[in-house]
């Protein structure tokens, strides 16, 4: 079978032919470097989509099973099975030279890398691809892109759900009916990258011990420590400073990596030493003691205010939407529930457009809702301006040609955009800019539509996070996605923080080279060049963590002026249908930018589009929420 329908207007096969080995796994729970890989199933095909070869086989883990009402694999069942080191060189004779595909297959590479780090085995994987991530940029009319759901819109058998082989087996007939959407449309394929991974990565790292209370403030001369208080430590000590931290964790103390003007106290022998924690508490006034002054002030830590008493509050209405509230322009500015962040330099500030019908308009006036709207060419300012019109008359603004996309909206050169050819073989509607000021739409009958469309979000626009009532909370899954670049990479990160916008240890900044939180409650996720997803298990959360931050940063010369819109949707769950999604565009000059916030009210969870865009780097960016960044 042909992976791709030969057609005069499709792309060349070079594009979508390689020898692939696609993966399933089922696994003792879904953490990578502490869980277990219980059966798992590789089906190799060639680039003509014939299948070459296939193997399956249980695993016997070495421990508990895990959820055994989710893949039926009992303890009984696995036992007398082999152990993953004694069918890795098999495994691995298959993946060799083949891009290894899988159903969000971040999750099944890092379980791979992991049992083959556990075997003293390189993984030989150097590209992978998501058939999640590929179907994102697909998008068809589906109400979620679980398997099972991708299987039954291709017209795909299946059998047994969350069987490796079976899964497997379905995998391969999504696969082929995704590439042939991909090339009808003239999609790029999400191949991500694969560098070898060092052992060290595997290596679990305890968490930091949260710390149960809010900062009370500074240390004042002659007065006491209080639970909550962050404290640092510089230079060298007489007790070992695993001790030193191990009492003041148990005294209630927040333990600190880095100084910022939020410290309460820095501990330190040799105040005059000039190392870059004494310099900072010197220049923000922190209060400086030495080793035995603070040994004294441990004997007696005064209790403090638990994070819990805090977050009381009325919680709004699920999906409720609040008006656009004005953002600060200073550095200056109290941050609040709802604002972005600032760090220590002032930022670009992109308000909305004048004349923003803005998220509590009425009905009466959203001609294209249920609409996706693409705009090609003209300036930035100019698609920008098309693109928040689009979203003010209720459709939604693509930033690529996808199976979802309705209409395209021309603006000078967009005639020109590679993409054209592709849109008129398609026969999709075309319109001038003068249609969004009077748009008429064509038949909705012949247009594909989901059951329950995104909540299209615009800038400053709010919205709550549903929980549900006495079942698990699902992972929340914010994925931000961007027009293919050549010229630079986008980098995407999270900051987890407290009540005073300040991460309360380095392991709250999440970025590619620390990729998951020590407790495993955030991850940064890849899906492909252009998409990356920061993963969020909201309910495991501290309660000292009040707010993530998800930021991006242009790696390079390159800004986001260059580089377009960003497109945020956010899904329960890694294969859920989007809740919310929200186009930013507004920047120019920016390299980083801040493009949404979860943050606590109540006992909800609320997510506000923020797009504020900074002219500095991530290095500052991070060093503005307490990130002790090298210089």
């Amino acid at each position: 079978m042909s992976l791709v329908s030969p057609s005069p207007d499709a792309p060349a096969m070079g594009d979508y032919a390689y020898d692939w080995a696609l993966i399933d796994v089922e696994t003792s729970g879904l953490m990578a470097r502490r869980d277990r890989v219980l059966s798992v199933a590789v089906i190799t095909i060639g680039p003509d989509g014939e299948q070459t070869g296939e193997f399956s086989t249980l695993l016997d883990p070495g421990c508990d099973p895990g959820p055994v009402e989710v893949h039926g694999l009992t303890a009984e069942r696995l036992r007398g099975a082999p152990t993953f080191d004694q069918v890795a060189g098999r495994i691995g004779a298959m993946l060799q030279d083949r891009v290894l595909v899988a159903h969000n297959a971040q999750f099944d590479y890092d379980f791979l890398a992991h049992e083959f780090a556990r075997a003293r085995m390189r993984l030989p994987v150097s590209q992978r691809l998501c058939t999640l991530a590929l179907n994102r940029q697909v998008d068809p009319p589906t109400g979620d892109m679980k398997l099972g759901t991708l299987a039954a819109h291709y017209g795909v058998s299946q059998q047994r759900a969350h069987d490796a082989l079976d899964d497997t087996r379905v995998l391969a007939g999504v696969l082929r009916a995704s590439l042939r959407e991909a090339a009808r449309l003239d999609l790029p394929l999400p191949l991500v990258t694969c560098p070898p991974r060092a052992e060290s990565r595997f290596t679990p790292k305890p968490p930091k011990t949260p710390c149960a209370y809010r900062n009370p403030g500074r240390l004042t001369p002659g007065g006491p420590l209080q639970q909550g208080m962050k404290v640092a430590i510089t230079g060298e000590t007489a007790h070992a400073r695993a001790e030193l931290v191990g009492r003041a964790v148990a005294a209630g103390l927040n333990m600190m990596t880095s100084v910022s003007r939020h410290t309460s106290a820095l501990v330190t022998n040799e105040p005059a030493a000039g190392s870059a924690k004494a310099r900072r508490a010197v220049a923000d006034g922190v209060p400086v003691v030495d080793e035995q002054t603070f040994l004294r002030l441990l004997a007696d830590v005064r209790p403090g205010t638990p994070h819990e008493a805090t977050a009381a509050g009325d919680a709004p209405e699920a999906e409720q939407v609040e008006p656009v509230e004005p953002v600060p322009t200073t550095a200056s500015a109290v941050p609040t529930p709802g604002t972005a962040a600032l760090p220590a330099t002032s930022p670009r500030v992109s308000a909305p457009a004048p004349g923003s019908s803005g998220p509590s308009a009425g009905t009466s006036d959203k001609l294209l809702a249920g609409r996706r709207v693409l705009v090609l060419g003209g300036v930035h300012a100019d698609a920008a301006a098309a693109r928040t019109h689009v979203v003010e008359l209720g459709g939604s603004a693509a930033i690529n040609l996808s199976a979802s996309v309705t209409d395209v909206v021309l603006l000078a050169g967009g005639e020109g955009d590679r993409r054209m050819r592709r849109i008129n073989a398609l026969e999709l509607p075309v319109h001038d800019l003068h249609w969004l000021a009077s748009p008429t739409t064509t038949d909705r009958s012949a247009v594909a539509l989901r059951l329950r469309e995104p909540h299209v979000m615009p800038r400053g626009g709010v919205i709550d996070l549903p929980m549900p009532h006495g079942g698990p909370a699902p992972e929340w899954y914010v994925t931000a996605g961007w027009a293919p670049q050549s010229d630079c990479e986008i980098d995407v990160v999270a900051f987890l923080l407290d009540e005073e916008e300040q991460v309360t240890s380095d392991e709250d900044f999440i970025f590619y080279g620390a990729p998951e939180s020590p407790a495993g409650t955030v991850r940064l996720l890849t899906g492909g060049p252009a998409e990356r997803t920061i993963a969020l298990d909201l309910a495991s959360l501290p309660p000292a963590t009040r707010k993530i931050v998800v930021a991006a940063a242009v790696d390079g010369a390159a800004t986001f002026g260059t580089v377009g819109a960003i497109q945020i949707g956010a899904a329960p769950g890694s294969s859920g249908a989007p809740l919310a999604r929200t186009t930013l565009d507004a920047a120019t000059t920016e390299r980083t930018m801040l493009l949404v916030e979860i943050y606590r009210r109540g006992p909800l969870w609320r997510l506000r589009a923020v797009g504020q865009g900074y002219d500095h780097g991530l290095d500052a960016l991070a060093r503005g929420y307490g990130v002790d960044v090298a210089d």
